[in-house]
């Protein structure tokens, strides 16, 4: 059993899309981030960095004491392993995987949620912020396209934790002041992701 704690932010996404698609029995705890709930004792126990999402493997693969653990990607990359599902053991394969989901840990979603609180969450506006965290989201937008465009999904040829990674920050795209129709590869890919079954059930999740 997986212990997951979660919020319906697109980095609280990236592991029921995961959970969704394996199958891997779990339980969502809801932590109200705007009710503070990110600094009660209890969760930074788990989450020392006071951030969504978390989880706590009941049952790890080593059997020993319940393993806990913080940060999306670190979490994506845990249960790709201990599934065996979503990460290629092939070589190249999984360093292309592992080389993308640290595109979007690193820059893809920092930068995109830069964008987020200039746009509607800073006090007052700031110009320069704005301008060079939308100019920053459009060229990353354009890096992605252009691998999409040669590739069915972000890491190549098949889905993996790497488009889980990405999608959900994509999902807010109007939010950034992006518009899909100027990136075809990347409103293909979106399109597809989203009419997956675990997707939908994921995304349904967030209105419960």
């Amino acid at each position: 059993m997986i212990d997951l704690y979660y919020a319906p932010t697109p980095n609280g996404h990236k592991i029921t899309l995961f959970l969704e698609e394996t199958g891997l029995p779990y339980q969502i705890h809801r932590i109200d981030i705007s009710a503070g709930d990110q600094f009660k004792p209890e969760f930074l126990a788990i989450s020392p960095n006071n951030k969504i999402p978390a989880i706590v493997d009941r049952q790890p693969v080593d059997g020993g004491v319940p393993l806990s653990l913080f940060e999306s990607g670190e979490i994506l990359l845990y249960l790709a392993e201990k599934t065996g599902r979503f990460l290629s053991q092939e070589m190249r394969t999984r360093a292309t995987t592992l080389q993308w989901l640290f595109w979007q840990v690193g820059g893809f979603g920092p930068m995109l949620g830069q964008n987020h609180h200039f746009n509607y969450y800073a006090p007052q506006p700031v110009p320069y912020a704005i301008e060079r965290y939308q100019l920053e989201t459009q060229r990353l937008y354009g890096v992605l396209n252009t691998q999409l465009e040669k590739n069915a999904y972000v890491a190549g040829d098949e889905y993996t934790i790497a488009d889980m990674a990405v999608y959900p920050w994509v999902v807010s795209h109007e939010r950034q002041r992006i518009d899909l129709a100027d990136y075809p590869a990347v409103c293909n890919w979106h399109e597809r992701i989203a009419a997956r079954p675990a997707t939908q059930r994921a995304y349904q999740l967030a209105q419960n």
